[in-house]
């Protein structure tokens, strides 16, 4: 804490705000191509990161320790924040507190070897699956983090993670189809029993195999079942990016976009009373947890949309600030040397009261898609496509044979005002969601349960 200290009493005599935040995080990764181990890494970087507020918000950053360099770049901040811009931070409490992720093995005691094995268990199971491409991968970080400001707060986080990524391909009679697999754990390896990641694995492969030979359904208005997969994705772009408050206020329009949400939107439908869209980076585990967010403001769950109505936008102090609201705790970084900006955590449509057996009794004639291989949207997040990879037909409240590349095209609005039943199971996917200039990429979790939509073209 003493050079944070020194840092921030300097920037404390020439702004009005300040701010300094120290990273140092230790990352490791292995991967396999086609049964041959392609990499192994690990790298350790670390670093100081300031803000100062006069005139306007400034931001510098700096892995150098010695006095005349830090120097340097704290003199800089404090020039730039003399130049005239937004000066407006939330008022938000002061916290002082000590925080990390629950772990019960620790990935310091995860052998190199054992990754290495891991992944030959999987490279196997695919091999007697007849899958041909196939990528694998391991890593996991452990992040010591420290936030102090002038206004008293004091933060101090120990972060671990897990993660697995792998793309599986296969291809038949013409056809080819790939899988992209992500896994994330805020904790240890026991990720691995959380994941059941063999099964997992085993069933994808599966999956895969049947989707290239299944054949394509006619054109046509069915009622669409969809799995958390779904839910999760369908979540994160049309819900939780629309609502972030620096894409609604325009920061964000030459970098990722705008938002088809306008801050004089709060209260507005935009879905059925069905549908509740949460944003929490609260809950244990999630791949995006966190107990404070990068600005030292205590996390909480969020409602994005409520009973299908807009109910509380993504916020960080700098946003919340412009628009004299409170923060909603969303600011995030991929890297200690990158400006906070609001970001989701894990996003999910909130679970309701059916079973799956109950949201498929009473189609006639429609389609489960249980998950998906392609997605897209616009830049303001309304226009939206996605194809399924696993998905089946319904016939007469049954699921029958499993269908190729079902593909809906569609609205935001369309397609959460469709929805006429939420399923009460809940399940998570892991994602990395990308956002910025300089690109920051940050680890989150989506999902939801399974839902029902009626009378929805599909082709």
């Amino acid at each position: 804490m003493h050079n944070l200290d020194n840092y921030l009493n300097y920037l404390n005599r020439y702004s009005n705000f300040s701010e300094v935040y120290f990273s140092g995080t230790l990352a490791n990764g292995i991967s396999f191509k086609n049964g041959s181990l392609s990499q192994v890494s690990s790298s350790n970087s670390s670093g100081y990161a300031f803000r100062a507020l006069d005139r306007s918000i400034s931001f510098g950053a700096t892995n150098e320790e010695e006095w005349s360099i830090v120097k340097e770049h704290l003199d800089r901040v404090i020039e730039n924040s003399r130049v005239p811009g937004r000066n407006k931070l939330s008022n938000e409490g002061v916290f002082k507190d000590k925080w990390e992720v629950a772990v019960k093995r620790k990935i310091e005691d995860m052998a190199l070897e054992d990754k290495i094995s891991i992944l030959k268990d999987i490279d196997q199971i695919l091999i007697e699956k007849k899958i041909p491409m196939r990528i694998l991968s391991i890593a996991d970080i452990r992040q010591k983090e420290i936030l102090v400001n002038s206004e008293g707060t004091e933060i101090e986080g120990d972060i671990s993670k897990v993660a697995f990524f792998g793309v599986i391909g296969y291809y038949e009679n013409g056809n080819f189809e790939q899988r992209f697999i992500q896994l994330g754990f805020s904790g240890g390896y026991e990720a691995l029993e959380y994941w059941d990641l063999f099964n997992t694995i085993s069933n994808e492969a599966e999956a895969l195999k049947r989707s290239v030979i299944a054949k394509s359904i006619n054109p046509g208005y069915y009622d669409l079942v969809v799995g958390p997969e779904i839910s999760g994705i369908v979540a994160h772009e049309s819900a939780g990016h629309p609502m972030e408050l620096d894409r609604i206020l325009g920061r964000e329009m030459s970098q990722a976009g705008e938002s088809f949400i306008k801050f004089q939107d709060m209260g507005k439908q935009v879905g059925s009373q069905h549908v509740n869209v949460v944003d929490d980076p609260t809950i244990e585990h999630s791949y995006g947890y966190y107990k404070y967010d990068r600005d030292g403001v205590k996390a909480k769950k969020r409602y994005l949309y409520k009973n299908g109505l807009i109910n509380e936008f993504l916020s960080n102090r700098e946003s919340a600030g412009r628009v004299n609201l409170k923060s909603t705790a969303a600011s995030r970084i991929s890297e200690w040397d990158k400006d906070p900006i609001p970001r989701m955590s894990t996003t999910f449509i909130e679970p309701g009261e059916y079973s799956l057996e109950e949201l498929i009794e009473d189609v006639k004639l429609g389609i489960y898609m249980k998950s998906y291989n392609e997605w897209n949207i616009d830049d303001i997040r309304f226009n939206e496509k996605y194809v399924g990879l696993e998905a089946y037909i319904l016939e007469n409240g049954r699921i029958g044979e499993q269908i190729r590349r079902p593909t809906l095209e569609t609205t935001t609005i369309k397609f959460y005002s469709s929805i006429d039943a939420v399923g009460k199971d809940l399940k998570f996917f892991a994602g990395t969601c990308g956002k910025g200039d300089p690109m920051q990429g940050v680890d989150v979790w989506m999902g939801g349960p399974h839902a029902r939509l009626r009378n929805i073209y599909m082709r």
